[in-house]
């Protein structure tokens, strides 16, 4: 076909001239004030609101942001993932989940931790951004952590949380957040979210209709302290509010909880977000699982953003044009919560130029890095909690036959827990035992038993195996298709929730079969070493009772199998605390729905439990000699300085969790059997003795009164330094005699 010369050039010329032009709109766009990096971040988020439609307001509003080309602003998700690791966006390093590093005790390793975390996150974002892709999952803005108190081990969310104690969680909460937030001055990191704000931990099932009622005494003194300290101490760029109500109120709209304690009394400055989908509830009727709080979607988006939450999960602030033909809420007020949400996009960068801010530089390479993987082994050792031993472990890796069985031994499904990444190198605790062992040594595997159901086939070749092997490692527990979130634990009859606080029954008989086997020859009796995975506590008294050693190894992360192997040969000695009480059994607790915290936890408990909190056995022995205390006498406003020498007295390496309770001996209202006040850990060589200190402020020795208010009384206070709790079970079970020290407060 002949094409005239001159109509092509014309054409050309045309379609370079259009180039130009928008170029010249794009050259333009990019010269709004918005994206003037010299002005301040309120200049820059006045200019870009004002250029905004009510409609386009709105859509930024909502956590899946649609992009506005004729203002050059890319799609953002609000909505991503990082409880232990990037989660839910690829490959990632799997982290211990949380309370895993709850059960470390060491907020320094917490974090490292979210440090490389939040490198992670930054990485893929950048890689992400370099392709174009603005999906959910792929931003900076992280729904973690999760700094409720975990007062129920029938919780299946429990495994969220670093465990039952305010003091634990506000140190490794902080600590997280800081990591994941970064120290640039002008930038951050990542941003992250303290949920779920707040008195929030069950029952999964109600939790869009439920009503948790807490008196002012247990508001603070159990459940908000944590999220006051990532506030006011960590500066948090968010919180999300809770599906339920709190004394009467639902959580996204509750009064005394958003403006009154987050905004006036903590000063808090981020933006707030809704839980997933929770606006719903205040328009579904009572009747339907809902609050019934309003009638309609509009009504309950006005309510919301009137509280002073500037982020919806779902898309229930589409309704607010309609809001505002109502006369139910003004745009002036809508813009004030927008502001606030914009803050934290233009704090991340998303505004400036690639290459304004540090992050966009971290390479790809850094995901799941060597040093990575490193760390979560690092983090998996120091999780996992010699709950007995009658001195079988360590074991000898170049014994002549091991048998590794059970449901979980090769499972990768209990490495996990919720909210987790994926990876291509998943080491199971098989693996980890097999990879350990010397060649001439034998191993023989058997699944043996499923996760919660009877065989059904009656014959099973795997018991005979306990009897002719030097060793049997039974790999119990639950896994996350039993505990964890609503609609995630597909294989649980309530919503994820353990309400039968029982190992399943077909795992304790499998066990019984076992142990018969392995005592076959009176005199010749072989040894059986149990691991339990789950993320809560777990009625294990039978297991303490048939093994004779057990380790509580949580979810514990991608080298989990690794760490496992570490610990049982002795590369590694366990040093892990439990950050929650095991009750014998659920008999011992008040009511799942009952948010008192009378009978609750180390603090309110008054009967003698499974596993205290704070306990954890090791390989070796620790003494706590020569407590001194700085001042006998204090007054009010006095800081005091208590020292311990701790002293390894065993044969073996090892890190000791040293910690520090306070007991008000007399007091005014009824208060805590004691509380933990001071954590630190330290590493011992065989023989070696630290000489440990601790500065307690004035708050240690603070009360809550009934109102919530909180005072120093003057009195007699004791002091505890040990290993555990100072509860009389923990050193049933082998803890070591805590140092203790009367100080007089007048």
């Amino acid at each position: 076909m002949r094409v005239n010369s001159r109509y092509f050039v014309l054409v050309l010329l045309l379609f370079i001239d259009f180039c130009c032009v928008g170029q010249i709109i794009a050259n333009k766009n990019q010269s709004m004030p918005f994206y003037n990096t010299s002005l301040s971040i309120d200049e820059r988020v006045q200019d870009l609101i004002s250029r905004l439609t009510l409609e386009e307001k709105v859509s930024q509003m909502m956590n899946s942001t649609p992009a506005i080309e004729r203002l050059n602003i890319l799609p953002y998700d609000y909505w991503n993932e990082a409880l232990h690791g990037v989660g839910r966006s690829g490959v990632a390093t799997i982290f211990p989940q949380a309370i895993g590093l709850g059960a470390t005790f060491d907020s320094d390793l917490a974090y490292r931790v979210s440090s490389a975390i939040s490198d992670e996150a930054r990485a893929m974002y950048n890689v992400f951004n370099d392709k174009g892709y603005h999906s959910q999952y792929g931003g900076l803005t992280f729904w973690t952590p999760n700094v409720n108190i975990f007062r129920d081990p029938r919780w299946g969310r429990g495994q969220e949380t670093y465990g039952e104690d305010p003091f634990l969680t506000s140190k490794i909460g902080t600590a997280f957040v800081k990591g994941l937030q970064g120290d640039n001055p002008n930038y951050l990191k990542t941003a992250a979210c303290a949920k779920h704000f707040a008195v929030h931990s069950g029952p999964e099932k109600l939790r869009h209709e439920f009503n948790a009622e807490a008196t002012p005494k247990d508001l603070w003194e159990t459940y908000l302290p944590a999220f006051q300290s990532l506030v006011e101490e960590a500066q948090v760029e968010s919180v999300m509010c809770a599906y339920n109500s709190t004394n009467g109120e639902p959580c996204c709209s509750n009064k005394y909880l958003i403006s009154d304690v987050l905004r006036k009394q903590w000063n808090f400055k981020g933006h707030v977000v809704t839980d997933c989908g929770a606006i719903a509830d205040f328009y579904a009727a009572k009747d339907k699982g809902g609050h019934g709080v309003v009638a309609t979607k509009a009504e309950a988006a006005a309510l919301v953003v009137k509280s002073g939450v500037s982020l919806n999960c779902g898309n229930s602030y589409d309704a607010l044009p309609e809001a505002i033909n109502k006369g139910l809420i003004t745009e002036k007020e809508i813009d004030a919560q927008l502001a606030t949400l914009l803050k934290t996009r233009f704090k991340l960068g998303l505004f400036d130029k690639v290459g304004s801010n540090p992050y966009d530089a971290i390479p790809y390479e850094v995901v799941d890095s060597q040093k990575h993987r490193a760390l979560a082994k690092e983090v998996a050792q120091k999780s996992m909690v010699l709950l007995k031993n009658n001195g079988v472990l360590p074991l000898r890796n170049d014994l002549q036959k091991y048998f590794v069985t059970g449901p979980n031994a090769s499972s990768t499904e209990v490495l996990l827990g919720n909210y987790y990444g994926i990876n291509p190198n998943m080491v199971t605790i098989l693996e980890g035992i097999t990879a350990a062992i010397k060649p001439q040594s034998k191993l023989e595997y058997r699944l043996g038993a499923m996760l919660n159901k009877p065989s059904i086939n009656p014959i099973n070749y795997a018991t005979g195996n306990a009897g002719n092997s030097d060793v049997t490692i039974v790999v119990l527990g639950v896994s996350s298709t039993l505990e964890g979130e609503e609609g995630d634990s597909i294989d649980s009859n309530s919503a994820g929730d353990r309400l039968n606080y029982d190992l399943p029954e077909n795992q304790i008989e499998y066990l019984r079969d076992l142990r018969k086997t392995a005592n076959k020859k009176p005199e010749n009796k072989k040894p059986i070493v149990v691991i339990i995975t789950g993320g809560s506590p777990i009625n294990l008294a039978e297991v303490q009772e048939l093994a004779d050693a057990v380790l509580l190894v949580w979810y514990p992360g991608e080298e989990g199998g690794n760490a496992v192997a570490d610990i049982l040969f002795g590369k590694v000695a366990p040093s892990g605390k439990l950050p929650i009480t095991f009750p014998k059994s659920l008999d011992q607790l008040p009511p799942f729905e009952d948010y008192s915290m009378k009978g609750r936890t180390y603090k309110y408990m008054n009967v003698d439990p499974m596993y205290p909190f704070g306990f954890g056995l090791s390989y070796t022995n620790f003494t706590y000699s020569g407590a001194k205390i700085s001042k006998n006498k204090i007054s009010k406003k006095e800081d005091v300085t208590v020292t311990v020498k701790v002293t390894n007295t065993g044969q073996v390496k090892s890190d000791e969790v040293v910690q520090l309770y306070v007991s008000d001996l007399k007091a005014s209202v009824d208060v805590p059997n004691f509380q933990l006040n001071a954590i630190k850990r330290v590493s011992l060589e065989a023989g070696e003795s630290k000489e440990v200190s601790f500065q307690l402020t004035p708050k240690a020795f603070e009360i809550v009164k009934m109102d919530g208010s909180k005072t120093i009384e003057s009195g007699e206070f004791k002091i505890y330094v040990g290993g555990s709790s100072p509860m009389k079970r923990s050193f049933e079970l082998g803890a070591p005699k805590m140092a203790e020290l009367v100080v007089n407060v007048k």
